[in-house]
């Protein structure tokens, strides 16, 4: 079966995620952290694609960000393939692929799943066991969204602004909602949609989503179509005396 094209809707919100090849550390020190949120940033801007949360782990990278484009996502990531893989593989002597194929990414319905998907991305510093506390954990935008530091990476999403009038507002809101420990339900049905890259979201979402591409959203129903002839002797065989 042919391989569907990517998920890239152009002024919509989309989960990124990209891991190590074999389940190899991207990151092994604080230089390479630093070296890589250069390259984003950069990336991003070159893009025209609007960052709004991220994480680092050692092995793998999660974002969400809007790209301006259909063509933004993939630059930004092809753009930082180009200046950050080559720096690792200097830096730590190594050769050859860093990442683990294709980056993986989906469209997320901002209004239901921004904040839940920015606060369980967040929260893997903690779930994989790096930190005892979010706030412990340089390299995600927990600080940003919580008014411990402004990160230039960040453009804040509307989402976000939803939360309070005033950056005190804000900042302690989200701070609350962060108190809360990610249902595995939801980390499963992001993490699931990302990988499949299928849409995530209301009905109506994906109706409108619908008429801004022509990829399929949603996996086709299972199983092969009933023949007419045998549903008709189906029903034939039913109906008889």
């Amino acid at each position: 079966m042919a391989r569907l094209p990517r998920l890239v809707v152009p002024d919509q919100l989309h989960h990124i995620v990209a891991k190590g090849h074999n389940q190899q550390p991207v990151f092994r020190e604080e230089a390479d952290y630093l070296a890589f949120l250069r390259c984003l940033k950069e990336a991003a801007n070159q893009s025209e694609v609007a960052l709004h949360a991220y994480v680092l782990l050692p092995a793998r990278i999660q974002l969400l960000a809007t790209p301006s484009t259909e063509q933004g996502l993939g630059k930004m990531m092809q753009a930082l393939g180009r200046h950050y893989v080559p720096y690792y593989n200097a830096r730590h002597g190594r050769t050859g692929s860093l990442w683990d194929g294709r980056y993986r990414a989906t469209v997320l319905e901002a209004s239901q799943y921004f904040l839940p998907c920015c606060i369980m991305m967040e929260y893997q510093s903690i779930a994989t066991g790096l930190v005892a506390e979010l706030d412990n954990y340089p390299w995600s935008s927990h600080a940003h969204h919580i008014g411990l530091e402004k990160n230039p990476l960040i453009t804040d999403h509307p989402e976000y602004w939803a939360l309070g009038n005033t950056p005190f507002q804000r900042e302690a809101a989200y701070k609350t909602l962060s108190e809360f420990v990610p249902q595995a339900s939801l980390v499963e049905e992001i993490e699931t949609a990302t990988q499949k890259a299928w849409a995530l979201g209301t009905e109506d979402f994906k109706r409108q989503l619908a008429k801004l591409t022509p990829r399929r959203l949603s996996p086709a129903p299972r199983g092969r179509p009933v023949k007419s002839n045998k549903l008709l002797k189906d029903i034939k065989i039913k109906t008889e005396p």
